[in-house]
């Protein structure tokens, strides 16, 4: 390395739930620029299938570590499934961070909460991982990726498995969909790899804005619903609409076989644009929203 082995750059790699760190250290070692410093922390195999605070403090204190002895060098970080969820609750309390981070990449993470989650603890009490990566952190994440440029990586169309692809993505991030990926071969298939290395390989912004649409305004108001969770959209083709606007957009619903309330957004040409549904004790909400909609749109 250059100047008494001082690195050029600090790599963060990630990994997720019932993992360990040797695979994303592996994929940080893949497409890491020469002369990088790679901070690839273990939370434990075991430990990510709990409280997700003591993780948040362990990436927290490697990170600030990594500053505090390469204080003037700039970091990327590559985070996936869990992993990124936890760097999007740790850049959230360090702002001052923010300018040191030249992209941030995720891979299959469930920013907009994951449906698997709810499922298993539907009523939000408490059971494990899942009362965590059940909640929306879009709110916190879309502060984040307004100034750091972001990357998503989403494998398959619909879902990689474990995570509905609506649930990774956010505002200002560019997007890339890996159709024929699952969700644990996001961590070293040679598809992400090239992905991120094509990210890295010019200077990146974030994006602007979406342009406002009508199907826009209908995502943003659902996704305000109370218990609402990204839902997989494969499942549209049981919905039935429920109300059509003047240039086509429309919202369709479907109750699944365990009662489960379901919401699709369809634009002017049929195409699912978004998925949702709701917990039993969240229903009555998701109707009041539906009605909203019809009389406010």
């Amino acid at each position: 390395m250059p100047d008494g082995n001082q690195p050029k750059l600090i790599i963060f790699s990630q990994h997720g739930m019932s993992d360990t760190n040797r695979t994303m250290n592996y994929l940080a070692h893949q497409v890491a620029p020469l002369h990088s410093h790679i901070v690839a922390p273990n939370l434990g195999f075991i430990q990510t299938h709990f409280e997700i605070e003591s993780l948040i403090l362990k990436v927290e204190r490697s990170a600030a570590q990594a500053f505090e002895l390469y204080s003037d060098i700039p970091a990327r970080i590559i985070a996936t499934s869990l992993g990124g969820v936890i760097w999007v609750e740790v850049l959230s309390r360090h702002q001052e961070w923010w300018s040191k981070i030249e992209s941030l990449v995720l891979l299959g993470s469930p920013i907009g909460g994951a449906d698997l989650a709810r499922i298993i603890d539907p009523f939000g009490w408490g059971i494990g991982i899942a009362k965590h990566l059940g909640k929306n952190r879009r709110p916190l994440a879309e502060q984040i990726t307004a100034v750091v440029p972001t990357l998503v990586v989403a494998g398959n169309i619909g879902s990689d498995g474990l995570v509905t692809t609506e649930s990774t993505k956010l505002k200002h991030a560019h997007f890339v969909c890996l159709d024929g990926v699952s969700h644990p071969d996001l961590r070293f298939d040679p598809k992400v790899v090239g992905a991120i290395q094509e990210f890295w390989s010019k200077t990146r912004k974030p994006l602007p804005p979406p342009k406002a649409t009508l199907t826009l305004e209908l995502i943003e108001h659902f996704r305000s619903v109370p218990g609402i969770t990204d839902a997989n959209s494969q499942d549209f083709c049981h919905a039935k609409t429920v109300f059509s606007f003047a240039d086509g957009t429309s919202i369709c619903t479907w109750k699944n076989i365990f009662g489960v309330d379901h919401v699709f957004i369809t634009n002017g040409n049929g195409e699912c644009e978004y998925a949702g549904f709701v917990g039993w004790v969240d229903s009555a909400g998701m109707k009041k929203a539906i009605s909203q909609a019809t009389k406010s749109y």
